[in-house]
């Protein structure tokens, strides 16, 4: 599990040093691929398995399906992180997400996400009253 926020920086080589507590679940591999709200998703190598198989039993009848797939394969890219827990992010992924310098890299559970910090700052702030205000709206058994 994925969790905490942690605010790296991309180096000159458009690097990104992961969360040393994320290292070790990361360490064999990853897959890198652009996620809702503008933001990256990163899985580890498993992870992504899983969700691939996931998407596999939708049909291909499905334009719906067909889309989300084509756009989350092909922005896709896989890496294994260095001996000091980097990265290299794509420049078409850095371009998506609006990445320069500074990123918010958080928990998402079974994955992480990588923010601008600007976008993840005003992200956060939109969805403060939505998170406060939670009541029966709340999925089923969450709360």
């Amino acid at each position: 599990m994925f969790l905490g926020t942690y605010a790296p920086r991309l180096d000159d080589k458009s690097r990104l040093v992961l969360p040393a507590k994320f290292r070790e679940q990361l360490a064999e591999g990853l897959v890198i691929t652009k996620g809702q709200e503008r933001c990256l998703y990163v899985w580890p190598l498993r992870g992504f398995q899983a969700v691939t198989e996931e998407l596999r039993r939708a049909p291909l009848t499905s334009k719906p399906a067909r889309d989300y797939m084509r756009v989350l394969f092909a922005g896709a890219t896989d890496e294994v992180p260095d001996k000091q827990g980097r990265i290299t992010v794509p420049q078409p992924l850095r371009e998506y997400a609006g990445l320069d310098r500074d990123c918010a890299v958080i928990g998402a559970d079974t994955r992480v996400e990588v923010w601008s910090a600007q976008a993840w700052d005003r992200y956060l702030a939109a969805q403060e009253d939505t998170f406060s205000a939670l009541s029966e709206e709340a999925p089923t058994g969450l709360l």
